[in-house]
């Protein structure tokens, strides 16, 4: 019997895995982060895909993993895909986010310093390393609390110098298909925030929860990518363009994010409405209990708007943000 010929291979693009050095243990022994490059013969713009800043988070990392399949199988018509797929692998190794060494935060740690804390070492690799590359976009891969939607999320508006970056980083997000949140306040020190000061437009996509791999949240997410490589021309549509099933008038907008109203006593919380579910102004989402199963408080939503997720532990106090929502009110660009 003949052994099958081997598939000729696609001489219009190369697919390179590699490793960037982070570190050396106190036994010699190397730290490294994946790497992942998808490059054209035809000229085009440049994505970056991260995952797993949040050691925990690991979700994300199998979308970048299934669109790198799908390029395999689909072909890149221009341009170059690059991947960090697993940013914290020493968060990952203990499911952690914080770097497990140092118990430092990696997206509270950008844009880095050469020689500064662990944190800080590592995120100014990831971040000269991007950089070099002059990016299009930059899609950082998250996951949420473990009972929540996925979502697309802009960073607040970092003010006039950067409206470039952050118009374009608003139409990318419309273009993943997801419900859009903005941020209600600048994270100083988050890949994504200092990427737009940097004038490099860079989408967040909060991808389902954490821990675990959700294989529906996993299309979901491969689908959002693969509509924003189709508008770059990057990539051919496979099939009508994914939209979030969602009520039509969230869809469209940048929405306001809201993690209120917290809770005003200590118990045992029992919610009332789920992950997705669009809730009223005024609309009870959750009561409190004390030992005794004594009511002690009951919720209600502060607005109109979709549930994206809410506390993965049932135990509050007082002041505990217990849920948090996408406002149907576009939020305003300062």
């Amino acid at each position: 019997m003949e052994p099958k010929a081997k598939a000729p291979r696609d001489a219009s693009m190369k697919i390179n895995y590699s490793f960037l050095s982070i570190l050396t243990g106190s036994d010699l022994s190397r730290r490294r982060l994946p790497m992942m490059v998808a490059r054209s013969i035809n000229p085009g713009p440049v994505v970056w895909m991260t995952a797993c800043v949040h050691g925990d988070e690991v979700g994300s990392i199998v979308i970048i993993q299934e669109i790198f399949k799908r390029i395999r199988k689909r072909r890149l018509l221009c341009g170059e895909l690059h991947a960090f797929p697993l940013m914290n692998p020493i968060g990952f190794e203990t499911s952690s986010r914080n770097i497990t060494f140092s118990k430092e935060d990696l997206n509270r740690s950008f844009p880095g310093n050469k020689n500064g804390s662990l944190g800080e070492r590592i995120a100014n690799r990831i971040f000269s390393t991007i950089l070099q590359t002059q990016p299009a976009l930059v899609l950082d891969l998250h996951n949420d609390w473990m009972h929540s939607i996925p979502y697309a999320v802009v960073d607040k508006d970092p003010g006039t110098s950067y409206q470039e970056a952050y118009e374009k980083t608003r139409e990318f997000g419309k273009k993943s298909g997801f419900l859009v949140i903005s941020d209600v306040e600048e994270v100083h020190r988050a890949l994504s925030f200092n990427l737009i000061k940097q004038n490099v437009p860079a989408v967040t996509l909060e991808l389902g929860e954490s821990y675990v791999v959700n294989e529906k949240n996993t299309e979901y997410g491969v689908k959002a990518i693969w509509n924003i490589l189709t508008d770059l021309g990057m990539v051919e549509a496979m099939e009508a363009p994914f939209v979030y099933p969602a009520p039509e008038e969230y869809r469209g907008k940048v929405l306001r994010y809201s993690d209120k109203p917290f809770s005003s006593t200590s118990g045992i919380i029992r919610f009332l409405t789920r992950a997705g579910d669009v809730v009223k102004k005024g609309q009870p989402i959750g009561r409190i209990y004390n030992a005794f199963g004594k009511h002690q408080e009951t919720i209600s939503a502060l607005d109109n708007g979709i549930v994206l997720g809410y506390s993965d532990s049932s135990v509050v106090f007082p002041g505990t943000p217990v849920m948090a929502f996408a406002l149907n009110t576009e939020a305003q660009k300062e």
